[in-house]
């Protein structure tokens, strides 16, 4: 929508009305940023160095009914890069915005018709339910609000070695009718599910992006039903500031800060750690063809990374890439980060596409990038757990040296793979498997095992039930002609593409769930699950859902009664992990030395296979051989078979000599595929167990 110049003044006029009422105009600060109301009025700032005038618009509601135009005069309103301005006399409550003009060639983009977004803005005008298409501009709000965080919360501060995140989509975690919450698809909805959530056993909730973006900007039809699809996943940020309106049961003013944070106080209620998916690689504006929104407008050049022609350098295959190493940037990165720990209460944040954070101007790689060394060292942030998506989409790959070091913990895509690779059979994979489970040694050996985020499925890919239903992604839906996500999922359908009546094959699918669920519980190192994989989810195959905002997404709570004892058995094995202090280590599982950590066996005992051939995995890991103090622990023993036959392990003796009792078999049919502690059956040493295909067993010593 364009707009159209009434009712402006000059701010050399020092006065004006608005709503009928005179207000007052004075020359303002050049901090802090963004809108700081004061006793002497409401003082506005923003940067934008290539600019040559600076407009202020301020209304009373989203439609600009009754607005006040303010022109700045450089020479008065303006300090460095920095335009302000302050206003006194204004209601509690109005909107605004700022339109810049400068020079027209390229790669500028200043046109003084479109409004502008303040980065800073935390609060917008036009909040709107979901879906709902939004035909008017958004402007920042200013209310009288302030966010008072309760002082009774208490962040839960889990311990890096006994975090278990849970990755999941506020909308689509509850918006299906069969959630049965009061209010689906918010921030509200998730409160009410929390419970759930504890009783599962994670520690911490990874969100999908909370921030503000527009689910309406996906450009494509679904192909099968010639409907608009949506925006979905919302990895497309308008603001860094503004929290998702549509988020929210109210969505309207402050609503949906307020909800946030209640939410987060919610889940810190129950010892759950909240996490957030944020997306500072590149922002909804798009390249040369994209909406004008804020950063464009502002000062195209300072905020985006633009080659020798000016064109935007593309890294995150979204059409534009933060200049996230500039120090302005650096700087609103750090305040938008330091208000959501702050101000909301936030435990920390997972950074996508984070090898864009590491490239500079030219976009090269920084050995030491300024802005992940002022995130590490950040007062405010000390505390926080930072999560790297070490890649991007111009080619840089960095798990294992992610130049975050120590401090952050990064997305094991290795682990992913290798896990995946071994349970689908593939030679070759038992060496691989086995330094996966040790916690990546060969990556993050400078580092620590906990430096290792393991998974096997997240957001983007397939879910475990699909994962062992699919040999091929079947994204048709998103009307892309299934050209758009990743071909290499390193999955196995067990022997049908897609649903199956077969009672064998079911069976195979559920085992190999069992199988990856269990894998990823005794591997050293933080593991992470995706919502709804506890309970058999399906996308159809979709690897890319990204714009389904239907039920290929959403999750489907039926399928938590159909598969109660998937549910229990993932139950159990985050139990089981959180009983045992070996493992969750703070250093790596040491196989030498006269009390080694780990012993490796094979079908028998201390004969371990790691030949291009094998597909058998064992070991046994020594009680005493944990450091994180206390007690000395169980000893454990894992066997694993991937080989289309049963296979005879030998069991050996336990590392302490204590006596071995089952607690996993993960090809047996519930009950007896987990046992509660103790009452496992008894294995003796020396006793010869039958491995089905495709299954592993897990035993503990306890009383004999």
């Amino acid at each position: 929508m364009r707009f159209k110049f009434t009712g402006e003044f000059d701010c050399k006029l020092q006065s004006a009305l608005f709503q009928g009422v005179p207000v007052k105009i004075l020359r303002g600060q050049a901090l802090p940023y963004g809108t700081n109301r004061t006793p002497h009025g409401v003082n506005f700032a923003v940067i934008s160095r290539h600019s040559t005038d600076a407009w202020l618009v301020i209304s009373s509601d989203c439609d600009r009914s009754d607005q006040l135009i303010l022109r700045l005069d450089p020479q008065i309103n303006r300090t460095g890069d920095v335009w302000h301005v302050r206003v006194e006399e204004l209601p509690e409550t109005f909107c605004y915005a700022w339109r810049m003009d400068g020079p027209k060639d390229h790669p500028h983009h200043y046109n003084p018709d479109n409004l502008l977004i303040d980065p800073f803005a935390k609060i917008f005008s036009c909040g709107h339910t979901w879906g709902h298409p939004c035909d008017q501009e958004r402007l920042g709000l200013v209310t009288n609000y302030r966010i008072h965080r309760d002082e009774s919360d208490r962040n839960p501060a889990v311990p890096r070695a006994d975090t278990i995140l849970y990755e999941l989509h506020v909308r689509g975690f509850t918006v299906d009718p069969s959630a049965k919450v009061a209010h689906p698809g918010t921030f509200s909805g998730l409160i009410e599910k929390l419970d759930y959530i504890r009783d599962l056993g994670v520690t911490s909730l990874e969100l999908l992006p909370v921030d503000e973006f527009d689910e309406n900007d996906c450009p494509f039809l679904n192909p099968l039903t010639n409907k608009p699809l949506r925006n979905y996943w919302g990895y497309n940020t308008i603001s860094y500031a503004a929290i998702k309106s549509a988020y929210a049961s109210s969505p309207h003013g402050e609503s949906p800060w307020l909800e946030f944070c209640d939410m987060i106080q919610a889940c810190h209620s129950r010892g759950l750690e909240v996490i957030l998916d944020v997306v500072f690689n590149h922002t909804a504006e798009g390249d040369e063809r994209g909406p004008i929104q804020s950063f464009k407008g502002l000062d195209n050049c300072l905020y985006y990374m633009l080659d020798a022609s000016g064109n935007y350098r593309n890294f995150t295959g979204c059409g534009n890439t933060v200049n996230s190493n500039h120090p302005i940037v650096r700087d609103l990165v750090l305040k938008m980060l330091e208000a959501k720990v702050a101000e909301a209460g936030v435990d920390g944040f997972r950074f996508d596409l984070a090898s864009v954070l590491g490239r500079d101007r030219q976009g090269k790689a920084l050995e030491n990038p300024p802005l992940v060394e002022r995130i590490s060292e950040n007062a405010v942030l000390a505390r926080s757990k930072l999560i790297a998506e070490p890649w991007d989409a111009g080619g840089l790959y960095q798990v294992g040296t992610f130049p975050g070091g120590e401090r952050w913990l990064a997305w094991n895509g290795q682990y992913r793979d290798d896990v995946r690779c071994f349970w689908a059979g593939q030679e070759g994979m038992t060496s691989a498997l086995a330094t996966r489970i040790c916690g990546s040694p060969d990556l993050f050996g400078h580092q620590g095992p906990t430096s290792s985020l393991n998974f096997v499925t997240c957001h983007d890919g397939f879910t475990l039930a699909d994962l062992v239903s699919y040999n091929q992604k079947h994204n048709e839906a998103n009307g892309e002609q299934n050209r758009d996500g990743n071909d290499a999922n390193h999955s196995w359908n067990c022997g049908t593409e897609g649903p199956t009546t077969d009672p064998s094959i079911q069976a195979l699918r559920l085992r190999q769930v069992r199988n990856f669920l269990t894998t990823l519980m005794v591997s050293q190192g933080v593991p992470m699950l995706m919502a709804g994989d506890e309970f058999f989810r399906t996308q159809q195959g979709n690897n890319n859902a990204w714009c389904q905002d239907n039920s290929t997404s959403w999750l489907d709570w039926t399928l938590a009664e159909l598969h109660a004892d998937l549910h229990r058995f993932t139950r159990g094995v985050i139990a089981f992990r959180k009983r045992h202090n070996i493992l969750r280590r703070n250093s790596f599982l040491r196989g030498d030395g006269p009390l080694p950590d780990v012993i490796w066996h094979g079908l028998e005992p201390l004969k371990p296979d790691f030949s291009p051939q094998s597909h058998v995995l064992a070991f046994a890991l020594d009680g005493r051989g944990h450091d994180r103090g206390g007690p000395a622990d169980c000893d454990i023993y894992v066997a694993m078979n991937s080989w289309r036959e049963p296979l005879a392990f030998i069991i050996p003796q336990s590392p302490t000599g204590r006596c071995w009792r089952l607690v996993v078999d993960t090809s047996s049919d519930a009950p007896n595929d987990l046992y509660d502690p103790g009452l496992g059956p008894a294995v003796r040493f020396g006793q010869s167990v039958i491995l089905q295909p495709f299954a592993m067993v897990v035993l503990e010593t306890g009383e004999c």
